[in-house]
Order: C-alpha cells, then sequence, then structure tokens
C-alpha cells in the first residue's frame, strides 16, 4: 500500500468548549485533501493531542476520519503508548474502525533500552494486519531509537515505514532497509535534504498551510528540477521554522484560524499563543 510522499499529522478541530467539533473536522479534511495536496492525513498523532484526546475520542475520530474521507486519502491512526499493552489495544481497536495503517511512537517517559524498544514494536505488529509505522522523535520520548533497531523491525512483515526525527539516521535506515520499507522525515525543515538522502518524503504539520507548495517542492526533485525544488525550500523554510516558535500545535491551530479554518484552540495544558507570538506567526503567513 503507498501512503504517498506527503502525509499531514493532522490537528484535532476543538469547539469553544474544548470538544471535538465535527462539522469543523469535515471543513479542515476537505481542505488538507483539496487544497493542500496531502495524500494521507495521521489522526490523533501528537499534532492532533493524542495526549489530551481520550481513548473513546480517537476511536470515534478514527470512524469518523475513515468514513468521511471516503477514499480520497488513506487514513493513518495515532495509536503509540508507553504501555505495550495499551498500544496493542488502540490499535486493534483501530483496526476495526476501517484505517489504513497506524503510526506507533517510541516509549516516552520509562525509557526502555533498544531491545525493550524492539520488543515493544514487534508485539504491536504482530497484535495486527495494518501496516504499521514506526516514529522515532527524541525531543519528546526523550530516548531514540538507533537506526540498528530500526532496520531489525524493518524485517517485521507488517512494520513498513518509519517516520525518523533524527536526519542522521534516515540515510543509514534508508541505505540498509528491506525494499518496499519507506523512510519519512517528520521534520518539515529537513523535507528536502531528508529526501535528497534516500527518504521517500514527509509526515508534516506545516502542510496544514503550505502543503501545496510542498507537494511542488517534491515533485520538482523528484523530476530532477533539483534547483527550482531548492528554491522553494528557501522560500518555505521560515514556515517551517515558525510554525514551532510556540509548542506544537499551538503555532498551526493559531495559523489555520487565522487563515479562516476554525479548529478552535488547544486543550491544557498547552495554551494559546502569546501575543507576541500570535504576532509573529502571523508574519509567516503574509
Amino acid at each position: 500500500m503507498d501512503f504517498g510522499r506527503l502525509i499531514t499529522a493532522m490537528v484535532t478541530p476543538f469547539d469553544d468548549q474544548g470538544l471535538i467539533d465535527w462539522e469543523q473536522t469535515k471543513r479542515l479534511m476537505d481542505y488538507l485533501i483539496t487544497d493542500q495536496k496531502s495524500d494521507a492525513l495521521v489522526v490523533c498523532g501528537t499534532t492532533g493531542e493524542s495526549p489530551t484526546v481520550t481513548d473513546d475520542e480517537k476511536l470515534e475520530l478514527f470512524r469518523f476520519a475513515v468514513e468521511y474521507s471516503a477514499g480520497r486519502c488513506k487514513i493513518i491512526a495515532g495509536t503509540g503508548s508507553n504501555s505495550t499493552a495499551h498500544a496493542i489495544h488502540l490499535t486493534k481497536e483501530a483496526e476495526r474502525c476501517g484505517v489504513d495503517g497506524a503510526l506507533v511512537v517510541v516509549p516516552y517517559y520509562n525509557k526502555p533500552s533498544q531491545e525493550g524498544l524492539y520488543r515493544h514494536f514487534e508485539a504491536i505488529a504482530k497484535s495486527t494486519e495494518l501496516p504499521i509505522f514506526l516514529y522515532n522523535v527524541p525531543s519528546r520520548t526523550v530516548i531514540s531509537m538507533s537506526a540498528e533497531t530500526t532496520l531489525r523491525l524493518a524485517q517485521v512483515p507488517n512494520i513498513v515505514a518509519t517516520k525518523e526525527c533524527v536526519l542522521e539516521q534516515v540515510a543509514i535506515v534508508a541505505g540498509g532497509a528491506p525494499e518496499g520499507f519507506k523512510v519519512y522525515t517528520g521534520d518539515d525543515s529537513a523535507t528536502l535534504p531528508a529526501m535528497s538522502i534516500g527518504a521517500y518524503g514527509v509526515i508534516s504539520v506545516a502542510s496544514h498551510v503550505i502543503g501545496d507548495k510542498m507537494k511542488q517542492m517534491i515533485t520538482s526533485f523528484l523530476e530532477g528540477r533539483v534547483l527550482e525544488s531548492a528554491k522553494l525550500h528557501q522560500e518555505i523554510l521560515p514556515v517551517f521554522s515558525g510554525l514551532f516558535s510556540c509548542p506544537n500545535p499551538v503555532g498551526v491551530k493559531y495559523a489555520l484560524n487565522e487563515l479562516g479554518i476554525s479548529v478552535g484552540s488547544v486543550r491544557l495544558p498547552l495554551i494559546p499563543p502569546t501575543e507576541e507570538e500570535a504576532r509573529f506567526i502571523r508574519s509567516l503567513l503574509n
């Protein structure tokens, strides 16, 4: 199954009471698929505020996204946890909801060894028929899954891809993985550099607001127009970095609201941007 080159880690729209806004979720999905050229959507990843979205809400979102997307894009469920049993439960339930794949983050806080990481992901993969995306993001999980562990896991039949946020590991994994295993960068600003050393694509936050330009950049690179792709990268680089001037997804949610795509605010412990942060984000959109 091909999940495409540009995958958006979708925010979760909330209403004024902090509940999921289903009508705005429809509008956001239409916008991401049609206007911003997303090939797939990650639902309830970190950008979807997975730490503060309940399991029941996650499963409702998975079912809703599958039904509303109606085959227009692939739906990937964020089912990671630092409890292997909990991640298995969420992944099995996501499979019942009809999603196309699952994104499973490296366990956070409890700091397992590399062997513990291997057994964690192996157990999750063996519990499901879904294609599994690994997700290595040491800035959030404290520990980093090594390239060697990723390559071991790439031998598990239904572990099909990784979202790798350590650029140095992209080339190692891309060069050593079995045929068909895909490496995605999880760092928007590294999209073009990562693809130049073997990444297949990006799982992106910035694609909420500049997905069409990111798709142009990716296409230009793939078609050999390297200077054109580099120019596009240079043009949109300030947005890549600027959206993370406050904790994700605070910046991108504010940007979407400014663009007329109402997604509401964030749930505590995240808070809206300060006036200074908001002013900076607005400057990126001009």
